[in-house]
């Protein structure tokens, strides 16, 4: 993970991005909207990943790598930056970059950014390296990380990848079931879809500013998610549990 190319579909953008850094661009449509014209974190989700998981087209060396060896990139932890939420028709540029590579993990910058250049969501994650045949862990040889160029790490609130669930109970919801329109190629459910479901769970009202997922086991067609929320001070951690063991850990603030 981590050496990129400059490339814009859009000739109107007036943004000024090092030229390594894998980078595609969006505009904010109707199907991406929520009823008030503004863009849905779950959608905004949607284009971070996308950008991140078509990063390894610029990669030769590590897309050879990982097909050779029936390997994948598997996001683990992601913690995203409210700075502002762009609204309908509003021209979008997603930019990612690698700061960090270890044998079994990568780590990564993912901003979207304004026609200005301004960011409107920061975000850091780390990806696990996987064996698609066995589902664990697998490592990255020493020549596929020398080929990768890593970028400086972006500025932003780092905060801590585990979260911790509260030791008070909390509010169990109803079950919810993963549809075959949850599932993406990796034949589990997609990360952005978890989000999706854990927002329907807090206050209307409630305004996210920053928000962090850490995904632990991932769920499968018909597999029941049992959420669970907890209220904390500025906000809430809604657990996504698989036969009573958590799925996915999501903290809103």
């Amino acid at each position: 993970m981590g050496h990129y190319y400059f490339r814009t579909f859009a000739p109107n953008f007036n943004i000024t991005l090092p030229a390594t850094m894998y980078t595609l661009n969006y505009k904010v449509t109707t199907s991406t909207c929520d009823s008030e014209g503004k863009l849905k974190l779950y959608s905004a989700l949607q284009m971070m990943q996308d950008c991140s998981e078509m990063w390894i087209d610029s990669e030769p060396t590590a897309r050879k790598f990982f097909a050779d060896n029936n390997m994948t990139q598997l996001l683990a932890t992601r913690q995203v930056e409210v700075v502002r939420v762009p609204r309908f028709k509003e021209d979008l540029t997603v930019t990612t970059s690698i700061y960090e590579v270890m044998p079994m993990y990568g780590f990564r910058n993912t901003f979207i950014r304004d026609a200005q250049g301004q960011p409107c969501y920061r975000t850091w994650s780390m990806g696990a390296f996987v064996d698609l045949a066995t589902g664990k862990l697998a490592r990255l040889s020493e020549e596929t990380i020398a080929s990768l160029t890593l970028e400086p790490k972006q500025e932003m609130n780092y905060r801590g990848r585990r979260i911790i669930l509260p030791k008070q109970e909390g509010i169990v919801m109803e079950p919810v079931t993963v549809m075959r329109a949850d599932i993406d190629y990796n034949r589990h459910m997609n990360n952005a879809n978890y989000v999706r479901i854990a927002m329907e769970l807090l206050p209307e009202d409630f305004m996210v500013k920053d928000m962090r997922v850490e995904y632990r086991i991932p769920a499968k067609l018909g597999d029941q998610l049992i959420p669970t929320l907890y209220p904390i001070n500025g906000g809430f951690i809604i657990s996504l549990a698989i036969e009573g063991h958590p799925s996915t850990i999501i903290e809103f603030l």
